[in-house]
């Protein structure tokens, strides 16, 4: 009977990897072998965890960092909390900065911008963010800050604030500058509190912490029209009040961070990853979803940055009913994104990846050739239906480098930023020396390189 015992207490601490503990480096999908002077039952295992994920050997994995304790049961209604705190940021954090591309016809018109410029303002904004993220959530990973996230939304405040007094173009492109530091810090460290919050739900965790940014994203456009766009330019100042609840909630969040890792112990474990891919495999699959994040983003470029121009070039509509027209978009995308996430739960990632990237293709090759009405529906289900593949991603990543929380939400949001930051500038380059008609001919072929996901490894049979 005490060797059933300790064969069992065995096996449940080989599984704490499946807890949401991937705050500082260890990765929920990971398993782990620990020698613990806890008793076993303060820990929240299952024996469901323990049947489908058994003991491996730890020869060549990496260290893990220090950790704090995983939530237990009765912690997971305030973990829940946490998390629609870091998705109600998101929104505010995503809302504030899409005022950037929904107040271009205004800046357009007030510093007299050709197509080059405005897709430079989004270049900078862009390229600041994508490169910073990947270095943030490296260094992060070793060494945890609680409160990067509410410094991150002062940046954005601040940003927010140049954008609304600026007098020259060149203090917009600062602006933009700063908007995109502001949103570094703050994306990939909110993801990290997104998946130590998930309770093993990872997809969940990563869409509803998605659909937060998405549902801001398309509320920002939509407050511009009747705030922004009535009082111009200085309009933009009074975004800053959602700027400043997003650094009260942060700040929380931040306290919330800092108690759990109070709390950790320096307690050497190793984890391994539950797939067995070499090298080769893993950095050869990390280089084929940089490419897909990188089209994605590209091609969406031409919708949030350049939909509002197209719609008033081909079908002659008012700014305001330009905008109304990427709200619904961007409203489909928020959609998708919710159900991206618990699909790719339930039948994996790869597969949520292969029907939101190449499954979108023949809308987006009809998209150019319809008229206004269809037009609105086609964009309605481009957004549904592409939007759905980041959370997936993201989280296909985090399986094949665990360990990495941050650096691999960094590397990916970055590369969902630089994407479309390069996007915009080269097909506003395209714009001015051929039409905007022209760009979105072009880039409907985009979605086409989905054909590489055939090229990913399928995880699920690599655990088995």
């Amino acid at each position: 009977m005490r060797i059933r015992k300790r064969k069992r207490e065995g096996v449940a601490l080989a599984n704490v990897g499946d807890q949401p503990r991937a705050e500082t480096g260890i990765n929920t999908s990971s398993t782990m072998v620990a020698k613990c002077s806890e008793p076993s039952n303060s820990l929240p295992f299952t024996m469901e965890m323990a049947l489908r994920h058994p003991p491996m050997t730890t020869a060549s994995a990496p260290p893990a960092t220090m950790d704090a304790p995983a939530p237990v049961p009765a912690a997971a209604t305030a973990a829940f909390r946490i998390l629609a705190a870091v998705s109600v940021c998101h929104m505010l954090n995503d809302m504030v900065q899409s005022l950037l591309p929904s107040i271009y016809p205004i800046l357009k018109s007030s510093f007299r911008l050709n197509f080059g410029q405005v897709g430079l303002l989004t270049l900078t904004y862009q390229v600041v963010a994508s490169l910073l993220q990947p270095f943030i959530g490296l260094y992060t990973d070793r060494r945890p800050m609680p409160y990067a996230l509410a410094f991150g939304m002062c940046l954005t405040l601040v940003g927010i604030a140049t954008l609304a007094i600026a007098p020259t173009f060149g203090l917009l492109l600062v602006a933009a500058a700063i908007v995109g530091a502001g949103s570094a810090i703050f994306h990939p460290e909110s993801s990290r509190i997104a998946r130590i919050a998930s309770g093993g739900k990872h997809g969940f965790a990563q869409s509803f912490f998605q659909v937060g940014g998405n549902t801001g994203s398309a509320v920002g456009p939509l407050l511009a029209v009747f705030i922004v766009l009535p009082q111009g330019q200085h309009g933009v100042a009074w975004f800053s009040i959602a700027a400043i609840a997003g650094i009260f909630i942060l700040y929380r969040v931040g306290k919330w961070r800092s108690h759990h890792l109070s709390r950790a112990t320096p307690t050497h474990v190793r984890v391994e990853p539950r797939h067995h891919l070499p090298r080769r495999t893993v950095i050869a699959a990390l280089c084929i979803l940089a490419t897909l994040i990188f089209s994605k983003y590209f091609y969406l470029a031409s919708l949030t940055s350049y939909y509002t121009f197209y719609l008033i070039s081909r079908f002659g509509v008012s700014v305001r009913s330009a905008q109304l027209h990427l709200f619904v978009f961007l409203g489909s995308a928020a959609a998708g994104t919710l159900f991206g996430g618990p699909i790719g739960d339930r039948i994996g990632p790869k597969y949520v990846i292969w029907g939101s990237i190449l499954g979108v293709l023949p809308f987006t090759l009809l998209l150019p050739h319809a008229n206004l009405f269809w037009t609105g529906i086609l964009s309605a289900i481009i957004g549904f239906v592409i939007a759905s593949a980041f959370s997936a991603i993201v989280v296909y990543a985090q399986e094949l480098m665990p360990g990495r929380v941050g650096l691999v939400s960094g590397i990916f949001f970055g590369l969902a930023f630089g994407g479309a930051g390069i996007g915009a500038a080269v097909l506003g380059r395209i714009a001015d020396m051929t039409s905007i008609i022209f760009v979105y001919r072009v880039c409907a072929w985009l979605p086409a390189i989905g054909l590489l996901t055939g090229l990913l490894p399928n995880l699920d049979r690599q655990r088995s």
